[in-house]
């Protein structure tokens, strides 16, 4: 008679939640926001070549310029979104190995696509909206010397003329991307990570791979998640503020496609998608690889099992 495996039951980890944090705000503040700026300054403007893009992004405000949205957009929402993206993503990928026997690919989808979601709709459709209104307000204010209204000034306008939902305009594209973004990442990432272990012999699941091999598996997964520009591109021209008097007013996804698709063809679906790829590696490699490096380094310190990573 076949003897049942018993789950291990452990506590729900809110030291994720601070993992998180952290691990998005350094992810954000260093190569994340510029790679940001240029990739939502491509998709807005798809007309424009990487290097026009650059020019046009130094011509606002020098290296400063490849920071715009920082702070305190960006900061506000690396810090939400983390936590979130980590919390969620840890415990259903735990819950999906221990409760329905998934796999590591499986679970890693199920965990990224349900922290995704989670992140999108609980702080991101602000955050996002208003990061993406800071990089692409007119298309003037990429002419050197053109007067641009405050972060402040710009958020208090949205307001006042549309409302919570003006300022989460886009939300639905947003949680598309991410349960998109983050499913990907996590499964293909964790797909990779078996092959390594594979090609390094470390067929004991006790073996841990070394942060090197955990972030050659989050290039893998980072890179391979950028299948889905045209969700992104199509979440930029909802929530830019770029002034097309062609462009159809309340746009939703299908008609922001449409839209997209009529004046700029196939193309301009993946406009952005070279650093769209770097910002998905970047990503990566710090929610995933160093992530799961950050929960094993807890674990050792408090003595308690951390959820998430394998």
């Amino acid at each position: 008679m076949a003897t049942e495996t018993k789950i291990e039951k452990k506590p729900v980890n809110f030291s994720n939640l601070l993992l998180g944090a952290a691990l998005n705000l350094a992810e954000v503040t260093t190569l994340g926001q510029p790679l940001e700026v240029i990739k939502t300054t491509m998709a807005a403007n798809r007309g424009d070549s990487s290097l026009t893009a650059i020019s046009k992004i130094w011509s606002r405000g020098g290296f400063f310029g490849f920071y715009q949205g920082l702070i305190p957009w960006a900061w506000f929402e690396a810090s939400t979104k983390g936590a979130i993206l980590f919390f969620v993503s840890a415990e259903a990928e735990y819950a999906a190995k221990a409760s329905l026997g998934m796999g590591n690919f499986a679970a890693g989808i199920t965990g990224g696509i349900l922290g995704g979601v989670a992140q999108a709709y609980g702080t991101m459709g602000l955050t996002t909206c208003m990061k993406t209104v800071e990089i692409t307000r007119n298309k003037a204010s990429s002419v050197a010397g053109a007067k641009v209204p405050g972060t402040w000034e710009v958020f208090t306008q949205i307001y006042k003329k549309e409302g919570i939902k003006g300022i989460n305009k886009g939300v639905n594209a947003v949680a598309i991307r991410q349960m998109t973004n983050w499913g990907s990442r996590f499964g293909f990432a964790r797909l990779a990570e078996e092959g390594i272990r594979k090609v390094s012999g470390k067929t004991n699941k006790d073996q841990k791979l070394n942060v090197w091999e955990k972030i050659c598996a989050s290039i893998v997964g980072g890179g391979l998640s950028a299948w889905n520009q045209p969700i992104e591109v199509i979440r930029v021209e909802m929530q830019s503020k770029t002034h097309d008097p062609n462009r159809p007013k309340n746009l939703t996804v299908g008609t922001a496609f449409k839209y997209i698709y009529e004046t700029n063809g196939i193309k301009g679906l993946y406009r952005g998608v070279t650093p769209r790829i770097g910002l998905g590696v970047w990503q990566t490699i710090f929610m995933v690889a160093l992530g799961d490096k950050a929960r094993e380094l807890v674990s050792k310190m408090t003595g308690e099992k951390v959820t998430g990573g394998h």
